[in-house]
């Protein structure tokens, strides 16, 4: 990070040390361009792939694989394209999401997570379910619906010890961003990974689109 040279006039910031909280580039709308900024403020963010891709097999279909690659006929042949989608995440609220092509699988998956850096959120979290009540950010502070495609997610808070009700792509998500018990319902198709993942980034998001009491505000540590 001491090699970092920025940029942008964010990133000089950042550098410098005048801005010292990612919540202040949040709020303030501020686009991050270089990934190194999330890297300097969140340190410890931890990364994983969404399944979006499925591996040729007999009667119809493979595993899941973490990429999809699609061919082009070209005159010198069949060219392949890799597209991964990375998640990145501290387990403390923050979450993002990136999608990254290339004709390089490497290059494909660095792209993801950068992509994934400069597209990161703050989620509130709390404690929604009437039957909880234990005033921690376990799980959702209310129930909130998100949107990609023909996807709709809806996500709803739980009481502590219930899980995360959610299919396994889903899970990775959430326990990225902190959050230990939830219930999901799903409509449309689901089966498109891509759309499925940013259906839930969306509900996520629009945590914070909603006027939050300052109460949640509070527990999760944001003033």
């Amino acid at each position: 990070m001491n090699t970092w040279v920025p940029k942008t006039k964010l990133g000089k910031m950042v550098k410098s040390g005048e801005i010292t909280s990612i919540n202040e580039i949040l709020n303030r709308g501020l686009k991050i361009i270089e990934p190194e900024v999330v890297d300097m403020l969140i340190p410890g963010l931890k990364s994983d792939l969404i399944k979006i891709g499925q591996a040729k097999g007999k009667f119809g279909g493979g595993q899941r694989r973490p990429f999809r690659r699609t061919q082009k006929k070209v005159r010198e042949g069949s060219r392949n394209t890799y597209t991964y989608l990375s998640i990145i995440g501290d387990g403390n609220g923050y979450i993002g999401i990136g999608k990254g092509s290339s004709r390089e699988s490497m290059l494909a998956r660095q792209r993801a997570l950068i992509n994934a850096k400069r597209n990161i959120q703050y989620v509130f979290r709390g404690c929604g379910d009437w039957e909880c009540g234990c005033k921690t950010t376990h799980s959702l502070p209310f129930t909130v619906e998100g949107k990609s495609a023909s996807i709709r997610m809806v996500l709803k808070p739980a009481p502590k010890g219930t899980g995360l009700v959610i299919g396994d792509e889903g899970k990775k998500m959430l326990k990225l961003v902190g959050i230990k018990d939830a219930w999901s319902e799903t409509y449309g198709e689901t089966r498109t990974r891509i759309n499925y993942a940013y259906a839930l980034f969306d509900a996520l998001k629009n945590i914070k689109r909603t006027k939050i009491p300052e109460k949640y505000m509070k527990m999760g540590g944001v003033q």
